[in-house]
């Protein structure tokens, strides 16, 4: 997906944090200093936005997950609607400590969500008090905020989009841990090192997070629809061969039956002639 310079400049991509504030791992993407504060350099910008968008397309395209993270106040509904336009999951409120590398309890937390749900709907919630529903209703609520937007994530997810490193210096501890790669706005005040794909720009201005958004999620989108072109049958095969497992296991629990059924007959048939 092509990146329009103009664009970048308009949306205020370049502006950087003050001088006393930068992190001098950042000097390669710092075009100069103006004022007291670092520019950010444009070119690199646009060159690192289409490297970052065209890795993240066939991570799509592959059919895997990339989870987005962005829990500042100028991201968080910009993320929030992006994101769920391509179907891809996010958080925006605060990361939890091991949601990566404790999954499989993030995964038990969201399953109580669907058991809440299911309490609700076959009238197990009818026999509770007023008092337990209150409860439940509560930890339900408190769940949707903090995981309803990774419900869907059943596995670890491919890659890790973040805005703003230094934030969420936790989640992207855990992607490096596990080694799922990490691709990042970064601002001058932050460390790109431990960044697979670093994306040099302002990440405080809600324009700036906006158009580089636009150019992630616009490439995953792309990702996701060529894969749908491209791959019909084998979506097609997985789901036939899905039905015909089913349909072998019911053909021998059905053969398993039928040949209990004969030992069965056959004793009958060896008692009654040794009875004779």
């Amino acid at each position: 997906m092509a990146v329009n310079f103009e664009d970048l400049l308009n949306a205020g991509v370049h502006f950087g944090h003050l001088k006393r504030k930068w992190n001098p791992a950042m000097a390669p993407y710092i075009f100069m200093e103006k004022g007291g504060i670092h520019i950010i350099d444009l070119h690199k910008t646009a060159a690192k936005l289409e490297e970052a968008a065209a890795a993240i397309k066939q991570i799509a395209k592959s059919g895997r997950k990339i989870l987005f993270v962005a829990t500042k106040k100028q991201a968080k509904e910009i993320v929030a609607e992006k994101v769920k336009a391509i179907n891809m999951p996010y958080v925006t409120e605060r990361w939890s400590g091991g949601m990566l590398t404790n999954f499989p309890t993030v995964r038990k937390a969201v399953k109580k969500m669907t058991t809440i749900d299911k309490m609700a709907s076959d009238g197990t919630f009818d026999q509770l008090s007023k008092r337990e529903k209150l409860q439940i209703n509560r930890q339900r609520e408190k769940l949707e905020k903090n995981l309803g937007s990774i419900a869907d994530l059943t596995r670890v997810p491919a890659a890790l989009f973040v805005v703003d490193v230094t934030k969420e210096k936790i989640a992207v501890k855990e992607a490096k841990r596990l080694r799922i790669p990490v691709f990042a706005m970064v601002d001058t005040n932050s460390n790109p090192n431990d960044v697979d794909f670093v994306i040099p720009a302002n990440d405080d201005a809600a324009k700036s997070i906006s158009i580089v958004l636009d150019v992630i999620t616009g490439a995953i989108a792309e990702g996701v629809a060529e894969r749908k072109i491209e791959n019909p049958e084998k979506d097609n095969a997985k789901g036939a061969d899905s039905k015909h497992g089913k349909v072998r296991k019911t053909r021998a629990r059905k053969g398993g039956d039928d040949a209990k059924a004969d030992d069965a007959k056959a004793d009958a048939e060896n008692t009654e002639d040794s009875n004779n």
